[in-house]
């Protein structure tokens, strides 16, 4: 049975990466150690192909396999959201009969990419594709990746007319929009921070939690931070948050997954792998990470 959206995704979510062997291959045992590792470390719930997970350099059953594992790895322990995008609708609907096949909890789908559509054109795509499934549907606003913002009007209104829309990660940075979107959403629409930086003013204005990248190399830290917020002792999670900065800073100077993947190879987690066209983050700044993790705790 599937978990209920409404109680499965506040909290910490660990947007996951894909570790990769030096040759660039998938390497499933070391994503199999971090999906338990989230586990182990108090994270709610755990997001598959997302961002993070490098999804468009991922070809269609490499994306099966890496699903499959962390849901075979996880077992039914967290609830699972998983990433679907893309700049075609009727292309988006398709890839919606694929998986089919995984037993996952929600889906996140970004605003689509390159074709740069007007708030119409979002509100007829996400009616479009809300339509197509009765999985729990979340949007994924993220306008520094996809060059479209989802404004909160636009936001509200599909919410409206979309039952199974049941919230939104928002990563636009935008704050006005944001703190308007939490003021006049509808009840029980969740509003999920998608920026590591901003959770902590975000959750206290409101938000629902908190789908993050940091908590690949640091799921303890982050987790109680967040939980922290949830129950309103503010000089805790403020303490964890003024620790974590210099290293969330550094760990989106060159972009993402880079520094997440940097950090993580830093503490012995993974192998510095990516495929191109990301490549790893500069010596320089490789080293200042290292510098910063020896005054922080490794969890």
């Amino acid at each position: 049975m599937r978990h209920d959206p409404h109680t499965a995704f506040k909290g910490l979510g660990t947007a996951l990466i894909t570790p990769f062997t030096p040759d660039g291959q998938i390497d499933f045992p070391r994503l199999s150690q971090l999906v338990n590792r989230m586990i182990d470390n108090g994270v709610d719930y755990l997001l598959a192909l997302g961002t993070t997970s490098e999804y468009p350099t991922l070809a269609p059953d490499e994306k099966d396999a890496v699903l499959r594992c962390i849901l075979e790895t996880n077992a039914g322990r967290l609830p699972v959201m998983v990433g679907l995008g893309g700049p075609n609708t009727q292309f988006m609907i398709r890839k919606l009969e694929r998986l089919a096949a995984f037993e996952v909890d929600a889906i996140l789908t970004v605003t689509p990419y390159y074709n740069k559509p007007s708030q119409a054109g979002l509100v007829a795509h996400y009616k479009t594709f809300a339509a197509a499934t009765d999985m729990p549907v979340f949007l994924y606003n993220v306008p520094g990746r996809t060059s479209c913002n989802l404004e909160c009007e636009t936001t509200l209104r599909i919410a409206e007319e979309c039952p199974n829309v049941v919230g939104i990660k928002e990563a636009s940075g935008k704050m006005k929009q944001i703190l308007q979107l939490i003021a006049k959403r509808r009840e029980g629409f969740m509003v999920i921070s998608g920026d590591d930086l901003l959770t902590l003013p975000l959750m206290a204005s409101g938000a629902d939690g908190l789908i993050s990248v940091m908590s690949n190399a640091f799921p303890a830290k982050v987790s109680a931070m967040v939980h922290h917020i949830m129950a309103g002792r503010m000089d805790e999670a403020r303490a964890i948050h003024q620790q974590l900065v210099p290293l969330t800073i550094d760990c989106f100077k060159e972009g993402s997954p880079a520094g997440v993947k940097a950090i993580m190879f830093a503490m012995g987690l993974i192998d510095n792998a990516l495929r191109l066209p990301l490549v790893p983050v500069s010596d320089k700044l490789q080293e200042e990470i290292a510098l910063l993790l020896s005054d922080t705790p490794k969890r």
